[in-house]
């Protein structure tokens, strides 16, 4: 049996900053690619700032090339038009994966915290850390946004591996 060799594409969706990270996985070792942040302005109109989130996530996913992708789901909390405002950024990097027919699977925030961590309820702290830890990074990867959609590529990997039949974008 070959071992799982796959470029992951992690993304934290949000209006003001989207995160973005490239995991390479070879079997259960993961290594960092490369990592960012997609920051929109909030004097620029709400379609444009949807715009630029589509344009610089396909941008990516057409650089790195990634067969598959986590992306944080929609955490409404207390706050319901910053989770309106998210899932409208979270709805342009989905389009912008399905428009390259890339493998989707969505996970929630305490899926994420659980995979990285051990525990659904872990603090952001120790979320960044283990990301340094389990891709052997130098430092935290910064912003954090960065850090956690590298986290979200990293439960991809993991949840990935229970033989499960993934999503694609494409409905297929």
């Amino acid at each position: 049996m070959q071992p799982v060799e796959r470029i992951i594409l992690g993304i934290d969706p949000g209006l003001a900053n989207t995160g973005w990270g490239i995991v390479h996985q070879s079997g259960p070792r993961m290594t960092c690619v490369a990592y960012g942040c997609i920051s929109t302005s909030s004097s620029s109109s709400l379609s444009l700032r949807l715009r630029k989130i589509y344009e610089q996530i396909t941008a990516v996913v057409q650089r790195f090339q990634p067969t598959c992708v986590g992306i944080e789901t929609v955490w409404f909390g207390q706050n319901i038009t910053a989770a309106f405002a998210t899932g409208q950024a979270r709805g342009a990097a989905l389009v912008a994966c399905a428009s390259e027919d890339i493998c989707v699977e969505e996970f929630s925030p305490s899926q994420i915290k659980l995979a990285i961590v051990g525990t659904g309820s872990a603090e952001k702290e120790q979320v960044q850390y283990m990301v340094k830890q389990v891709l052997g990074l130098d430092r935290i990867p910064s912003p954090d946004h960065s850090a956690d959609a590298l986290a979200a590529a990293i439960c991809f990997a993991t949840h990935a591996l229970d033989g499960r039949r993934l999503k694609r974008a494409s409905g297929q």
